[in-house]
């Protein structure tokens, strides 16, 4: 696939050489996470990265990277490719680009890569996801999204996780 540069930012899917580009924003994505989950790094200074495994090496999985020029900027991880329903498994924007309509761009160019169903999850006691995600929905779905709460899996000490559910069709314009 091509980049896909949306004014100063691109969106590629991430090669094995970006990998510890992605790891080292993980972390910054983990420790952002860890204000709305309670969850302390371990101790080598590190969070849980399984999810950034299996984002370069299961099926059905795309990791993405975002840069500003040569810097980057942010990551989202895919699953799902393989089956019925995309999920955006985990987003991140890196904070000295937020605010500047980077995350709408970068989101909007990794869920249109891939039309159909997706899902997304995140903290409803994260009031800037909240805003951002129903905007997300609303810019690409109008109407047609829907909106749950879910248990988090394997963690009922968790409060549930808001999942907005909508359709990404393939013509849908960059924005501007």
């Amino acid at each position: 696939m091509t980049d896909t540069v949306l004014a100063d930012v691109t969106v590629r899917p991430a090669s094995a050489e970006d990998r510890p580009t992605v790891e080292r924003l993980w972390l910054m994505f983990r420790h952002d996470l860890s204000a709305f989950r309670c969850v302390l790094p371990a101790p080598d200074g590190t969070f849980r990265d399984e999810r950034v495994e299996s984002a370069f090496t299961r099926p059905g999985w795309a990791p993405y990277l975002f840069e500003c020029g040569t810097h980057p900027a942010g990551f989202a991880f895919v699953r799902g490719l393989d089956g019925p329903v995309r999920v955006l498994n985990s987003f991140f924007v890196v904070r000295g680009v937020r605010r500047r309509r980077v995350g709408l761009r970068t989101v909007r160019a990794v869920l249109t890569r891939h039309p159909g169903p997706w899902e997304v999850a995140f903290q409803r006691d994260n009031p800037a996801a909240v805003a951002f995600w129903h905007r997300v929905a609303s810019d690409l779905a109008g109407d047609a999204w829907t909106c749950e709460l879910r248990p988090v899996p394997e963690r009922p000490e968790l409060p549930p996780d808001v999942w907005l559910s909508f359709r990404v069709e393939a013509d849908v314009p960059p924005l501007s």
